[in-house]
């Protein structure tokens, strides 16, 4: 996605440890014309699916699929990265490693948002190493739910997330791929789709 890619040209900082932060616009700061256009190009690449549900990851994912629930007309569940007071009942749960703050997070949706007559997009910000991915692919499967598709708004394609659940047979887009990045100069590569 053209307009993504020079957002991230134009606002992305790119910071040793193979990090770019989009805070100004896409993760901290929501630039909501953007987010409407992702929204509006991930209902293109997944029209030909059954969608009833739409699940991320809190916290970053949460807006992206927000919006992009919109034009799908569907619910967004998000995985909470704790369990609160707040949810009763029984749980689907994970471990997942987050590549951004370097930590494991136990991750958990009540089994009465998703099961077995769920059609889910898995939607998220980032996909880097694929451990948040993978651990929500686990959540839908546990619940016999199905896959749809994931779409993620920027893809590390230098990092090995990519590959990793695409040779998992999922139907993986992302709207923007970093090919590579370099601190010191600040530049940034996409792959061509």
């Amino acid at each position: 996605m053209k307009l993504l890619e020079e957002r991230i040209r134009k606002d992305g900082v790119v910071k040793e440890g193979n990090v770019l932060k989009v805070d100004s616009f896409l993760n901290h700061q929501l630039d909501i014309s953007l987010y409407n256009e992702m929204g509006k190009e991930f209902k293109r690449l997944f029209a030909d699916r059954k969608i009833n549900k739409i699940l991320t990851i809190e916290a970053s994912g949460i807006g992206i699929a927000c919006v992009a629930a919109q034009y799908f007309d569907v619910p967004v569940v998000f995985a909470k990265k704790s369990q609160s007071i707040n949810i009763d009942g029984t749980v689907y749960s994970t471990m997942i490693t987050s590549f951004t703050h370097k930590r494991d997070y136990q991750v958990i949706v009540s089994k009465k948002f998703i099961g077995p007559e769920d059609h889910v997009l898995i939607i998220d910000d980032f996909l880097a190493n694929g451990c948040a991915l993978k651990g929500l692919i686990e959540l839908v499967e546990d619940a016999g739910a199905s896959v749809e598709g994931i779409g993620i708004a920027v893809e590390k394609g230098f990092q090995e997330g990519g590959r990793i659940i695409r040779d998992m047979g999922m139907n993986l887009h992302s709207l923007a791929i970093v090919e590579s990045m370099d601190a010191s100069t600040g530049e940034i590569v996409f792959r061509e789709q």
